[in-house]
């Protein structure tokens, strides 16, 4: 990933190296795959931004969190036992702000029934059979709305993940993931730090050179009667990297906020504190209005972690099997994580902000690709949304099993998107 986190320089892969012009040098084709493969990574909207402070929006701006804790919550603790009463959830008989989420029961992903831990890889998308060999991804629910609520702000969003595995998410309208950031010391720089202008001057003046040859390839394989795909590609890239470019220029001299620097630097708790840290960025992020769009994947990472009550391999202990003691320590690990998640929507929602506050217009959306990790079965998954301003109803257990991105088609439209579908949609249920 680069300097600014907006969007990395990997190499393409050989199909993309097919479609370059055969008189270009190793070092711009190299760079022009890289903006092939991930284009510029940032959602933009084609027509013109509207940046300036006084053009912006009287009222609070909508912003989205999206949160998959990829091993779950172990169901019997996560929903309540009385229908419609979160104070019968073990897990969340303590949320500070209950009378602002909705718990959702009966909720699947159809197509992931064999899918396993792949299953993470579709939890924003919906894209069934995450597992199969020639599996393409579909572009994710929170790049559809920073296309529409994103570009605004320094960042159109942003991608947070546990550790570094290189995925999260986050996945771009080709199917490709967007890789996360997890260091949460570069994150807060990133956000709030200095900006080297010299350096982020030479990185604009390299990506104009990249568009520039780009323009020259697309110039010429229109000339030559190439792939339509190809040229469509080159085109959808070409318009997002500009959208990019007058994007990064305009924010270039403008100051970053001024924070104090609030992250934790807990080392006998680095798990804990690591959980704490992310939802401190989030909000800070929010409230600085630095981004309005905001993934974070709880990616399960090997070895060992250490949270107040236990210490064992996350992995390991979510395949309990029923056993009372790794189950004891398990729940140790989902209580920690919501403890912090806890605090974050208590946090937001002291924020004061329009005529509500800066939870209420904030839409936090909680959940996991499995239903029951121990077995690893992608249905009833656990499913909570907080804040937004909604009607809440602190617990729903729908009818029948329900397609989770029936949900996802109602946050679009609630956010102004007018689609008639997303991923496995069959309607929006109106459940907000």
């Amino acid at each position: 990933m680069n300097h600014d986190g907006l969007y990395p320089r990997q190499v393409f892969d050989e199909e993309a190296d097919t479609i370059l012009s055969a008189n270009s040098s190793q070092r711009a084709k190299s760079a022009r795959r890289s903006f092939l493969k991930f284009g510029a990574a940032l959602p933009l909207a084609l027509h013109s931004l509207s940046l300036r402070a006084e053009e912006k929006a009287k009222s609070p701006p909508r912003r989205v969190l999206f949160i998959c804790n990829s091993l779950g919550f172990h169901a019997p603790y996560f929903f309540p036992k009385m229908s419609g009463d979160l104070g019968t959830s073990e897990y969340l008989k303590g949320m500070k702000t209950s009378e602002k989420m909705t718990v959702f029961g009966n909720f699947f992903h159809p197509g992931m029934a064999t899918s396993n831990h792949d299953s993470e890889k579709s939890f924003l998308t919906g894209t069934p059979n995450p597992e199969a060999s020639q599996f393409i991804n579909g572009i994710s629910l929170d790049q559809l709305l920073a296309r529409e609520i994103g570009s605004d702000t320094r960042f159109p969003f942003l991608s947070f993940s546990i550790y570094n595995r290189g995925w999260g998410c986050s996945w771009n309208d080709r199917g490709v993931a967007i890789p996360p950031m997890h260091d949460e010391e570069q994150i807060f720089d990133l956000l709030f730090g200095e900006e080297d202008i010299r350096a982020k001057q030479r990185q604009l003046a390299n990506d104009t050179r990249v568009l520039e040859c780009l323009r020259r390839d697309l110039t010429a394989l229109r000339a030559s009667g190439d792939d339509p795909s190809k040229l469509d590609m080159y085109s959808t890239v070409i318009r997002e990297l500009e959208a990019q470019l007058e994007h990064e220029k305009y924010w270039l001299n403008t100051k970053k906020p001024v924070v104090e620097r609030s992250l934790s630097s807990d080392r006998e708790f680095e798990f804990s504190a690591k959980v704490h840290n992310m939802f401190e960025l989030a909000k800070l992020a929010f409230r600085t209005d630095s981004t309005r769009v905001i993934t974070f994947s709880m990616d399960w990472i090997y070895g060992a972690i250490k949270v107040p009550g236990a210490t064992g391999g996350w992995h390991t202990l979510s395949h309990h099997g029923g056993n009372p003691d790794v189950l004891s320590s398990l729940s140790c690990v989902e209580r920690d994580i919501l403890k912090h998640f806890n605090q974050f929507l208590f946090d937001m929602d002291q924020i004061p902000e329009g005529d509500g506050t800066l939870l209420d217009h904030t839409t936090v959306v909680m959940g996991s690709n499995f239903g029951n990790s121990s077995d690893h079965t992608c249905s009833n998954l656990p499913i909570l949304v907080a804040g937004g301003g909604y009607q809440h109803q602190g617990h729903r257990v729908l009818d029948q099993p329900t397609p989770l991105c029936n949900l996802y088609l109602e946050l679009l439209h609630r956010h102004n998107m007018d689609v008639g579908k997303f991923g496995s949609s069959q309607t929006d249920m109106r459940l907000l």
